[in-house]
């Protein structure tokens, strides 16, 4: 039978937000499911690019074979070269980015190393000295202290300059990365990027997910054994945190290294989750994102990011607790330092700024290590592209973070001679400029982004994949939710709409009261329910609200009790 398809409805939410409730898709494809894959579930997977019953059941299924690591652009290059570097015991300088994903691909590629005879050196260049990817001084220096070798990790797509230097030393060159592939590529020996023309990948995995096929290849072609499960554990916290497509094999690496996370014996992980207040056994991607993530990062947002690759490296635990413990003093400096920054760059901020269609900031107080947090707070505070750059020695070092409607990678691109260097993803990217040209810069930017946004409708906009009353969730629809994790682009979090629900009791949380906490009962359903930054929306106590919600695990509480996060509210139509 044919299913009827819906359009989509838009509605209105509170502060000027909109609710997309998602139309009934297709669902033709499920007609061979028979009664055991619930209508609701059949929405959900259609809304996610799964449209028959075999997709369903792949997607739904136990993580099956990865993609074959011979259709990765230059692997076997890169393997090639390795195998040898091990063999006759070279020293391998193994070059790594400063984020989560930088340094657990640094990790496996050393210990990899390492393990199979060859002798690396991983080297992660200091922030605020050095800025991102690989810089001369530091090829030179690795040169000098004897490697033939240098492997870039999360990084050396666009370090043509830097690479042309390593070939006159003698170094073979093996570029890791994922990043967008410029016009000019480096004359490396091997680069090994899903993203490069003609690739057939499939998918596009962190350079952490990179490196693990190189390493994992690698095993197998001198014929050593592999156990990858302490990788596979780096592999999904690279991947989380780097905020990879989570589809395709992205999602199924995740799986798998989820399972890795939560029986890790690795000193450094465990002395991580300490700290954090995680038990292991409930670690999941939301807490990979918000609580490992963060404190990894923050070593080098706020001092160096080695000192976080050698709580990844570290093999006893007394190390292990100690750097840990380093992280998280560091890590709470960074939210400090943040939201100081965040009220630096708003007050720059005129009114006309803030209708515009793109926020520049620009400013010498607010750190390099934290731009693109702050940017990424401008950015969810207006529903607006945010550059934010410090200013240093005659140079604006900038972060952006952009919303959905708009390739901030793109932008930079049509404007590529402004640039000192720039790169990134649709979503988040980085540049230097000379001081000088911060007029032009905002002049040609600002323009550009007006000729390709709708200002009159731009606006936040929550997709709901469906209504989904409350006292129509049981345990069996919440086993069947579950199955559709992990989650992140590409595949979200599903989102429900629930109509006139009674608010039972509410009050307003957080250091400065803009979080609400309240109870919603429907019938003899009662939920508890968080909404961040929402406690100027809240509905009077005994009134019934429209709310557009997810569910999320109730931290307070423990194990696995579940709450509602009420992404919106308003008061019931």
């Amino acid at each position: 039978m044919t299913t009827l398809v819906t359009p989509d409805q838009l509605l209105q939410g509170s502060g000027g937000r909109k609710w997309r409730l998602l139309g009934t898709p297709d669902l033709d494809g499920f007609s061979d499911a028979g009664v055991g894959l619930p209508p609701l579930m059949r929405v959900l997977l259609a809304h996610r690019d799964v449209r028959t019953t075999v997709e369903a059941r792949r997607y739904l299924g136990r993580a099956g074979e990865l993609t074959d690591a011979a259709l990765m652009p230059n692997l076997d290059i890169a393997v090639e070269r390795l195998a040898r570097a091990c063999r006759d015991g070279e020293t391998v300088a193994v070059f790594g980015d400063y984020d989560v994903d930088g340094i657990t691909s640094t990790t496996i590629l050393t210990e990899g190393l390492r393990d199979l005879g060859a002798k690396p050196i991983p080297y992660l260049p200091h922030r605020f000295s050095e800025g991102y990817g690989p810089n001369i001084a530091a090829v030179r220096s690795l040169a000098h202290l004897g490697s033939t070798v240098l492997v870039t990790a999360d990084c050396g797509t666009s370090a043509v300059a830097e690479v042309a230097v390593a070939n006159e030393l003698g170094m073979d060159v093996l570029v890791l990365d994922h990043h967008t592939v410029p016009e000019v590529l480096p004359d490396a020996l091997a680069i090994v990027n899903p993203k490069l023309a003609g690739s057939e990948y499939g998918s596009e995995p962190a350079a952490v997910g990179v490196a693990y096929k190189v390493i994992h290849d690698l095993y197998d072609q001198m014929g050593r054994p592999y156990a990858p499960e302490s990788h596979r554990a780096l592999v999904a916290l690279g991947t989380i945190c780097d905020l990879a497509p989570m589809l395709g094999e992205n999602r199924d690496l995740v799986r798998i290294g989820l399972e890795a996370l939560k029986t890790t014996t690795r000193p450094g992980l465990r002395a991580l989750c300490a700290v954090a207040g995680i038990d292991p056994a409930t670690i999941s991607a939301d807490t990979c994102g918000w609580a490992l993530g963060p404190r990894l990062n923050a070593a080098g947002r706020i001092d160096h990011a080695r000192l976080a690759l050698d709580l990844m490296l570290a093999d006893n635990a007394d190390e292990a607790r100690a750097l840990a413990e380093r992280l998280d003093v560091l890590n709470k400096q960074r939210r400090e330092s943040t939201a100081d920054a965040v009220e630096v760059a708003r007050a720059t901020l005129t009114p006309a700024d803030l209708v515009g269609p793109l926020i520049i900031v620009a400013s010498d107080e607010i750190s390099m290590g934290i731009v693109g947090l702050t940017a990424s707070r401008l950015a969810d505070e207006h529903h607006r592209p945010a550059i934010v750059m410090q200013l240093v020695d005659g140079e604006g070092r900038a972060s952006c973070r952009s919303i959905d409607e708009f390739d901030i990678t793109a932008l930079l691109r049509r404007h590529a001679d402004l640039f000192l260097r720039f790169g990134g993803h649709r979503a988040a990217a980085g540049f230097s400029i000379d001081a000088s040209r911060l007029p032009e810069l905002r002049q040609r930017l600002t323009a550009d982004a007006a000729a390709h946004l709708d200002l009159a409708n731009l606006a936040p906009t929550i997709p709901v994949d469906a209504e989904l009353r409350l006292n129509e969730v049981n345990k069996q629809v919440l086993q069947w939710l579950a199955l559709l994790g992990p989650h992140g682009i590409g595949n979200p979090t599903p989102t429900f709409l629930a109509r006139s629900v009674t608010v039972a009791d509410a009050r307003a949380v957080g250091a400065e009261g803009t979080h609400l906490s309240f109870t919603l009962k429907e019938g003899a359903v009662t939920w508890r329910a968080i909404s961040f930054g929402n406690a100027e929306y809240a509905v009077p106590r005994g009134e019934r609200a429209d709310i557009v919600y997810t569910f999320k695990r109730d931290d307070f509480r423990g194990g696995d009790a579940l709450q509602l996060e009420v992404l919106d509210l308003r008061p019931a139509e």
